[in-house]
């Protein structure tokens, strides 16, 4: 899979835009939230249950995200990559496709959850991080 980087480049180098879709069909992301999310649970090797329990999100909410019913808040795009226990690369991935900013490290809040993730907390761990540090927690 290319970075960002390399397919910027090779856009700007391209002598036509039909050429460089042709040659990266399968880097473009043309797909929707739940597909996206049912991508990593294939990929995780995770059950829907596993995110609900892993996410702390009700059931029926989960359920009714992936199934597209539902479109889910910034924080709940970052429960569910703690439910998918997404690295701090997916997690960024995930919020770009879900139409969210990025966590972003100058943000007191979202450098916690930076940290949290890049340790691999769970969400009740992270949520503790935000509380110790007087910020508000995932809901």
């Amino acid at each position: 899979m290319k970075n960002t980087d390399e397919l910027t480049h090779e856009i700007q180098m391209a002598d036509d835009i039909v050429s460089y879709f042709e040659k990266n069909r399968d880097e473009m992301q043309i797909c929707t939230l739940p597909e996206y999310l049912q991508e990593w649970l294939e990929r995780k090797e995770l059950t829907r249950a596993d995110v609900v329990r892993h996410s702390n999100l009700n059931k029926a909410y989960v359920y009714q995200i992936f199934s597209g019913k539902k479109f889910p808040s910034r924080d709940k795009v970052i429960a569910l990559a703690f439910g998918l226990q997404l690295t701090v690369g997916e997690t960024q991935s995930l919020l770009k496709q879900a139409g969210h900013r990025e966590l972003y490290p100058r943000d007191p809040r979202d450098a916690l959850l930076l940290f949290a993730f890049s340790k691999k907390m769970s969400i009740i761990d992270a949520n503790e991080l935000l509380y110790d540090h007087e910020i508000e927690v995932l809901e």
